[in-house]
């Protein structure tokens, strides 16, 4: 019997003319997630019982007890970035390789981050619903040139959205406890000002945008009181994942105008479920999880996510020779 791979990503078949050879030159057998949507934990494990010694996945769950189950698994490549959806504890606990699709969507998170920026600043989705509906009323926005705007976390992601920031003129802060040992010469070269305290942060922006992982300790960052350090008027941005925001305080915020505005590409339950009150405010805008949806990033992570699980299958087989 062939080795199998299961590719469960939707949007990774637009590109399989391109990369399905290389997998099955190598060897390997194809299944497809052919469902039209993300796959639970329960029908990976119907495909990848045995026999599949690969994965690439998208942002379908991958617990401890979906890794188990699937008793032939050597490697599992991410096809993207984040790796919330997947026990990484459990993975090396079973000898499972792990490796995610670096500088794949970088870019095309970072302008979808911008783009979110100007429609809460200029109140756009807002407008264009009202012209469309045929009432023809000016809205007041703000300028973002001169503004701060307040960048949390200094990974790939949030340090392309600085850099496009300060291209439109806006002073730029960043907060990340964690940053890499090149960041010196990344943040002076650009421009980029530390900020060591996220609150210090929170005080002095008049944007805020989060760019880091879904962890215990990031979980509610943006909650009461954090919200209540930050500038009265503010707003914010999430294109990083929705448990990042206390959506009960945020919805509360927003009520009052304690924050202007709030552009998401991302929600705690995705959809979230019709008539839900914070998606139903005037100035709470949120997009389908497309941040990385690009043409251009979506066969990036292709390329990448193939080429990384064969190498690391490669690895797993020279060490079981």
């Amino acid at each position: 019997m062939k080795a199998k791979i299961l590719i469960t990503p939707k949007s990774f078949a637009n590109y399989k003319d391109s990369v399905y050879p290389d997998i099955v030159c190598q060897g390997y057998e194809i299944i497809e997630n052919r469902l039209g949507r993300t796959m639970t934990g329960e029908e990976i494990v119907e495909l990848a019982s045995e026999e599949v010694v690969g994965i690439i996945i998208g942002i379908d769950p991958l617990p401890a007890g979906v890794l188990r189950r699937c008793k032939d698994l050597r490697a599992v490549s991410k096809y993207g970035m984040g790796t919330d959806n997947i026990d990484l504890d459990a993975a090396r606990e079973l000898n499972i390789e792990v490796q995610i699709a670096a500088g794949t969507n970088n870019v095309s998170v970072a302008e979808h981050t911008i783009g979110l920026l100007f429609a809460a600043a200029r109140r756009i989705p807002k407008n264009v619903a009202e012209v469309k509906l045929g009432h023809w009323e000016r809205m007041m926005g703000i300028e973002l040139t001169g503004k701060t705007i307040g960048v949390v976390g200094g990974g790939q992601i949030g340090r392309e959205v600085a850099i496009r920031a300060k291209g439109i003129g806006m002073r730029v802060l960043l907060y990340d406890p964690f940053l890499q040992a090149d960041a010196e010469a990344y943040l002076t070269s650009n421009g980029i000002r530390r900020i060591e305290q996220l609150e210090e942060l929170l005080a002095q922006s008049d944007a805020v945008s989060l760019h880091v992982p879904y962890t215990p300790n990031t979980k509610h960052l943006i909650n009461a009181e954090t919200i209540n350090r930050m500038k009265h008027g503010a707003m914010l941005i999430n294109t990083s994942r929705g448990e990042l925001v206390d959506e009960e305080v945020l919805y509360e915020a927003l009520l009052v105008n304690r924050i202007s505005a709030a552009a998401q590409d991302v929600f705690s339950v995705e959809p979230p479920e019709i008539g839900n009150k914070l998606v139903g405010l005037d100035n709470f805008f949120l997009t389908s999880h497309t941040g990385a949806y690009t043409k251009d990033a979506v066969e990036r992570m292709a390329t990448v996510s193939t080429r990384n699980l064969l190498e690391m299958l490669g690895r797993t087989t020279e060490r079981r020779l």
